[in-house]
C-alpha cells in the first residue's frame, strides 16, 4: 500500500508589488508522520536560493479549506470558491501563496485514503519512538 503521497502543484506567490508570480510546489504526506503535511518550494522561489519546506498539521489544511485557520507560523483561508491562501511566517519575513482549492482538496482526499481522518494516532509506533528517544538520551 502507498505510504507516501507527492503531488506537484502550481502556486501563485503574492507579492507586495502588483506582479505576483507562478511558482511550482510539491505537497507531501507520509503515513509515518500521519498528523503532518509538507509543502516545498524550489530554490527559485526563495530569496536565498535554497529549497524551502514547511510542515504543518493535516487538520489545519482541512480546516483552512473551510474557513480561516491557524494562529502560528502557518495560517490559511479560502479566497473565493477556487483559491486558498497559505501564509507562512518566519524570522526572516512572511510569504503569502495562493493555491487552487481543488488541488488541495484532491491532495487531502488522497491522504485520507492512506490514513483516514481521525485514525492518525493508530499509525504511530509509540514503542519505537520511545526507544529512539531513550537511545538518543
Amino acid at each position: 500500500m502507498t505510504t507516501v503521497i507527492d503531488q506537484a502543484v502550481q502556486a501563485q506567490l503574492i507579492a507586495s508589488t502588483p506582479e505576483s508570480r507562478a511558482i511550482p510546489a510539491c505537497l507531501r504526506y507520509e503515513r509515518d508522520d500521519p498528523f503532518a503535511v509538507r509543502v516545498s518550494f524550489p530554490p527559485s522561489a526563495s530569496l536565498d536560493g535554497s529549497t524551502v519546506e514547511w510542515t504543518f498539521g493535516r487538520e489545519l489544511l482541512s480546516a483552512g479549506l473551510r474557513g480561516p485557520a491557524g494562529s502560528g507560523d502557518v495560517q490559511m483561508w479560502p479566497c473565493g470558491p477556487r483559491r486558498t491562501v497559505l501564509e507562512f511566517h518566519a524570522p526572516e519575513g512572511m510569504a503569502m501563496v495562493q493555491f487552487d482549492t481543488a488541488d488541495l482538496r484532491r491532495f487531502l482526499g488522497r491522504s485520507y485514503a492512506i490514513v483516514p481522518e481521525g485514525s492518525e494516532a493508530g499509525e504511530l509506533d509509540l514503542d519505537q519512538g520511545l526507544a529512539s528517544l531513550l537511545r538518543d538520551a
